[in-house]
């Protein structure tokens, strides 16, 4: 089973550490651009059968854990409610009505530290996956490195105090 681990193992790494960041990079050849580096990409899956979307959420998380990719999920504890009341009749008896409702749950699927490639792999995967009756919004956070017209600030040398 190809895991990430096997997969860095083929090629040299260079491990680059800015803050609390710790970023793994392959290096490529001349010319070809580097993979962009993810910080997390965020799933939320809206659905309006609550069994459903817990099963593809776990689904979700057993396919990060395969991949060796370190996966949290959460669930919203309350869900939207959207009621309609609209008139029995057509055209009178305004005093009875019909109340409909339509209720959405939330779930969330966070993936960390990843890199360009395997983000779209697992994206185009879950996505192929998706069953009826859920919704997916995904979003990146990507991992920059700083620009080169921002310097650190100096540190100020004390001088010498006069007597």
């Amino acid at each position: 089973m190809n895991t990430l681990r096997h997969i860095f193992y083929k090629y040299p790494v260079i491990s680059n550490v800015h803050r609390t960041f710790c970023a793994i990079s392959i290096k490529n050849n001349p010319g070809e651009e580097p993979d962009k580096l993810y910080k997390f990409v965020e799933l939320e899956l809206k659905g309006n059968d609550p069994a459903v979307l817990k099963s593809f959420c776990k689904f979700a998380v057993t396919t990060g854990n395969h991949l060796d990719i370190p996966v949290k999920s959460w669930n919203l504890r309350k869900p939207n409610h959207e009621r309609y009341t609209v008139l029995k009749s057509v055209h009178i008896y305004k005093k009875h009505r019909v109340q409909y409702e339509h209720r959405t749950y939330y779930s969330f699927v966070q993936y960390k530290h990843l890199t360009g490639s395997t983000a779209d792999t697992v994206l185009e995967y879950i996505e192929r996956n998706l069953p009826e009756g859920v919704a997916l919004k995904a979003t990146k956070v990507e991992i920059q490195p700083i620009p080169e017209f921002l310097i650190p600030p100096e540190t100020f040398k004390e001088s010498p105090k006069s007597a």
